[in-house]
């Protein structure tokens, strides 16, 4: 279906430029995420440590989108 997203979770390692992040998820694949536009909006500050839910697209498995800082 068009709309199927795949949702993992992570940690933040490393705080890249415009805000790019790189995250470890669970399952030991390192990625490449950027922070989704709610958070965005809201001023969510994420920073390395940080858990994270990261949302891909079924067609890149190597980059997602932050849309939740989990506590």
């Amino acid at each position: 279906m068009a709309g199927d997203k795949i949702i993992k979770e992570g940690v933040v390692t490393e705080a890249l430029p415009s805000t790019l992040f790189r995250v470890t998820l669970d399952d030991g694949q390192e990625i490449l995420a950027h922070l989704g536009g709610k958070m965005r909006v809201h001023h969510i500050r994420v920073l390395p440590g940080d858990r994270v839910r990261v949302e891909f697209s079924p067609y890149d498995a190597t980059k997602g989108r932050i849309v939740l800082r989990m506590k």
